[in-house]
């Protein structure tokens, strides 16, 4: 059964100064009716601006369309190339041989094969040298060959190298998002409570492996007749939103089976103290892995598992 909102939407104010300019229709009609249309004319406009830069974002030539493996590499030199005798095979119009990322401990090196690195091999935009690769931080190592680019992850106690083509076929095939009808009443105001202390919330991920990502509190909101929770997580100190990683009734059938994607601006006082803020499911997002296999993308934890039927944001990606 979907469940629709009760008044707590982006758009409840809309409803009281329509009650009020009934009341006061003689002496006030237009400014009533002007506030109204504004109001949600603007809504609708930052959504679809939202949504296109969206589109925009899976279409990129670093987007999920283009992530065309996720390996990972074993202690010691780890070939990779087109040819089918290195340990990486990428599957795509690239050298033979590349190179060798070869792990010891926890560094990992990038080194040549033979005769030395292909015409073309680069390291954050410079000709490819033999040397350690950054794996944290905000600006890690990346290799590039032409249209392919390689990065080397760290995942704990283990790497991988994620590979992207931006001239793969999912690329190439990209036709544009699905999506809901846009819906003001799919918006509603909830009621935060921040946890005290904060906690640290244990996300899996497609991969197998577990993030601990801080949790500062959570958020209450109707739908329906349903009181419901969600517990937001940081996806780093920096964070300036909150991530709902969700799952509704809706991936049976017309949305990602593997759940959906919320961020949240921060509540009205903080992190720290009750207030309020503002779900948006008209935002909802698919995460990578609706695009490619090669993602490992984090999956909601239990709590955000919900029955209702959320029919708003984005619906299942069809190649």
């Amino acid at each position: 059964m979907t469940i629709r909102l009760r008044r707590k939407s982006l758009l409840a104010s809309i409803a009281l100064i329509l009650i009020l300019g009934s009341c006061m229709f003689a002496a006030h009609p237009a400014p009533a009716q002007t506030s109204v249309t504004s109001a949600e004319s603007e809504w609708r406009q930052d959504l679809e601006a939202w949504r296109t830069r969206r589109s925009q974002e899976i279409d990129s030539p670093a987007g999920p369309l283009t992530l065309i493996g996720l390996e990972w590499l074993k202690p010691g030199a780890n070939s990779i190339g087109a040819a089918p005798d290195n340990q990486i095979q990428v599957h795509a119009e690239v050298p033979g041989h590349i190179g060798l990322f070869t792990v010891s401990g926890k560094s990992v090196q990038l080194l040549a094969i033979g005769d030395g690195f292909p015409m073309d091999l680069a390291v954050n935009g410079q000709s490819a040298r033999e040397g350690p690769l950054v794996m944290d931080g905000p600006k890690p190592s990346v290799i590039t060959w032409r249209g392919l680019s390689m990065t080397v992850l760290n995942r704990g106690d283990r790497f991988a190298v994620r590979i992207n083509n931006s001239d793969s076929p999912a690329r190439s095939g990209f036709h544009g998002l699905n999506w809901y009808p846009a819906d003001p009443q799919l918006s509603v105001e909830a009621t935060w409570s921040p946890f005290t202390p904060p906690h640290t919330e244990a996300i899996p991920t497609g991969l197998g492996t577990t993030l601990n990502l801080p949790a500062p509190g959570q958020a209450e909101f109707t739908l329906g007749d349903q009181k419901l929770v969600l517990e937001p997580v940081l996806e780093s100190s920096n964070s300036q939103t909150l991530f709902f990683i969700l799952s509704d009734a809706t991936g049976k059938d017309s949305t990602y089976v593997g759940g959906r994607y919320l961020h949240a601006p921060f509540p009205s006082n903080g992190l720290d103290k009750p207030g309020k803020l503002i779900l948006d499911f008209n935002r909802l997002e698919n995460p990578a892995c609706a695009y490619t296999a090669n993602a490992g993308c984090p999956q909601p934890p239990e709590r955000n598992r919900l029955p209702a039927s959320i029919e708003a944001g984005e619906k299942r990606y069809t190649p």
